[in-house]
């Protein structure tokens, strides 16, 4: 599932072509994803304007102009594409392709939202466990889908005090408390071992335990991390590609995720990256020197 690098990564490739843009036509092809679309769904986009394009958690939000926002959550496989309508063309600091013959057409083309950029935007999902929905704009906060959703990593309220507070009396492994929606938004598997090991931290140890001198590291690595993944532009291990078609890279810069058997990368350390399983998701890290 895309995490929160790979779901911004794709959130700033939509920017030129969606927000401050209006949707002139938006064609649905099915009746669901992983939920039914809400009722009327293309006639409310259609004609609407995209005040603003932001990302919460691991969802995407389109503000329409309507008062209500589009609610977009990738799944297991889906993706947003974006193709200039006539030649190709850039907006912003993306170069945007011309449409293929058939592109929106296919059997997993699942929405298509033309706008006045102009551009079409495509949502492919070929496992349909992604979700779209609409959302009166002033009830986002109280909605099932965000009303328990933690802080987010990157902003500037995720701090020291405030993970220190957060895993007080966890009797949880760290790892699986990170990976808590309700503690910290956005983060899955991948970043929560990178930046553990970036951390010097154990994913086995007790959330409760980790002393407070060692969230400080710990609350850096992770913005660190989360920064250098967008800055590729997210991993790229199946399905994940940003809205311009291209691959992530930051899979290139793994430390110890998928690396199991390998000579850890830390220098002065001669261990080897182990596989563990933690609540069903394999855990990567290195028993020498992250204690």
């Amino acid at each position: 599932m895309p995490e929160l690098p790979e779901v911004e990564t794709v959130r700033l490739g939509l920017l030129p072509a969606l927000e401050g843009r209006t949707i002139q036509k938006a064609l649905i092809r099915r009746g669901d994803l992983r939920r039914p679309f809400p009722p009327e769904f293309a006639q409310r986009l259609t004609g609407r304007k995209v005040l603003a394009l932001t990302r919460r958690a691991k969802y995407l939000l389109a503000r329409l102009d309507s008062g209500e926002t589009l609610v977009i959550h990738l799944g297991m496989s889906g993706r947003m594409s974006v193709f200039s309508q006539g030649k190709p063309r850039k907006l912003g600091n993306y170069l945007y392709d011309t449409a293929p013959a058939g592109a929106g057409e296919g059997k997993h083309d699942h929405v298509v939202l033309e706008t006045d950029a102009p551009a079409r935007i495509i949502f492919n999902d070929h496992r349909r466990f992604g979700l779209m929905t609409l959302i009166p704009s002033d009830a986002i906060d109280e909605n099932p889908l965000f009303k328990e959703v933690g802080i987010e990593p990157l902003s500037a309220g995720f701090t020291t005090a405030y993970l220190a507070k957060a895993l007080a009396g966890k009797k949880t492994p760290i790892k699986s408390a990170l990976l808590d929606q309700r503690v910290v938004a956005g983060l899955g598997n991948i970043y929560v071992c990178e930046a553990l090991f970036r951390a010097g931290l154990s994913p086995k140890r007790m959330a409760g335990a980790v002393a407070r001198e060692r969230i400080g590291p710990l609350v850096a690595a992770i913005k660190t991390v989360l920064k250098e993944a967008i800055a590729a532009g997210g991993s790229t291990l199946r399905d994940h590609a940003q809205a311009t078609g291209d691959p992530g890279h930051f899979q290139h810069h793994f430390l110890v995720y998928g690396r199991q058997g390998k000579p850890c990368r830390k220098k002065g350390c001669h261990g080897t990256v182990k596989r563990i399983v933690q609540a069903g998701r394999s855990t990567f890290y290195c028993p020498s020197c992250q204690k």
